[in-house]
């Protein structure tokens, strides 16, 4: 039994009919880049809303009631974003470790040990 026995085969498989030019990824965006772009097309939206609110054929069938609960229901949820996107990770974070410092002892955990 010696090394002539085995045949080993070093290096990736290769398929019939594949083309053996690697593995292609897609390249990530920036996460700003993209903030910027929901920001900008959310408050074009916005904007544009209050010349949207006379009603369309699509909306014959509703009422001015609910055509105005709509339109309303719209913004809130584009300020809602807007607002959501404003702040970065680490600012919430800030936020949120700043909520825990206000709140009293009463909220910690009790330390819990037989010895002391």
């Amino acid at each position: 039994m010696g090394s002539d026995d085995y045949f080993v085969s070093k290096g990736t498989l290769k398929l019939k009919g594949v083309d053996d030019s690697g593995i292609k990824k897609k390249k990530k965006k920036k996460k700003k880049d993209l903030e910027k772009q929901m920001e900008a097309s959310i408050r074009r939206e916005v904007q544009e809303s209050p010349e949207k609110s006379s009603p369309s054929s699509s909306y014959n069938d509703r009422t001015p009631a609910e055509l105005r609960f709509m339109e309303r229901q719209r913004k809130m949820e584009a300020e809602r974003i807007l607002k959501k996107a404003s702040k970065t990770h680490k600012e919430k974070v800030e936020d949120f470790n700043r909520h825990l410092d206000s709140l009293t002892e009463h909220f910690d955990i009790p330390k819990v040990s037989w010895t002391k």
